[in-house]
């Protein structure tokens, strides 16, 4: 059995379902709204490699390292962006969360505070985790803040570390939350998202 089953997460109008080849169109559409794969510290693939890109993920989830999630409006359906649980170690029962972008039309709304809470929820309550981590590119700022905002921990940076799409070798910033951390990190989310619906 899998430390991570099929589930669907939803709240707040957003829903979290498992990725497959069906959401072809919609992560294709989803990345060209704001031309994402031109961004030089993120892995959205070019729309033409989008098939490729669920196909890899899908491969990672039956090696039981990665679960690749469509994030999709829940009234119209249309996909927003893509998130995933990867890293997954069930013997320490720790998972990463990580391969998120969303369409450049809902960046800076309540639609990543709310996946981020569904999965971290998913994680320490269902799951049992006793850590979950993030990383980043070391100049993706944007989401080292929005990583900081969840109440993870900066644990360190891992230098030359990965190759970057343009062939540049990056350094990358890792962050993790533990267990006990997670009732207060959970409070203060909801309490930007209750702020952010008024």
């Amino acid at each position: 059995m899998a430390f991570v089953e099929p589930v669907t997460l939803r709240d707040r109008g957003i829903r979290l379902e498992p990725l497959a080849l069906s959401h072809e169109q919609g992560l294709a559409a989803a990345a060209a709204d704001g031309e994402l794969w031109k961004l030089r510290i993120t892995s959205v693939p070019e729309p033409q490699d989008t098939r490729a890109y669920i196909e890899a993920a899908l491969k990672m989830r039956e090696d039981g390292n990665r679960f690749a999630f469509a994030v999709v409006d829940d009234a119209t359906g249309k996909v927003l962006g893509t998130t995933s649980y990867h890293d997954i170690v069930p013997a320490v029962k720790r998972v990463e969360i990580g391969w998120t972008w969303y369409c450049k039309s809902v960046q800076r709304t309540h639609v990543n505070t709310t996946a981020k809470l569904l999965m971290m929820g998913h994680a320490f309550d269902t799951l049992g985790c006793h850590v979950v981590g993030w990383r980043t590119d070391n100049y993706n700022f944007a989401s080292q803040r929005a990583i900081e905002r969840l109440g993870a921990k900066k644990d360190g940076v891992l230098r030359g570390h990965a190759l970057r799409r343009d062939g540049t070798i990056r350094d990358t910033v890792m962050y993790s939350m533990r267990a006990g951390e997670w009732p207060e990190a959970k409070a203060q989310l909801l309490y930007l998202l209750e702020r952010h619906a008024q």
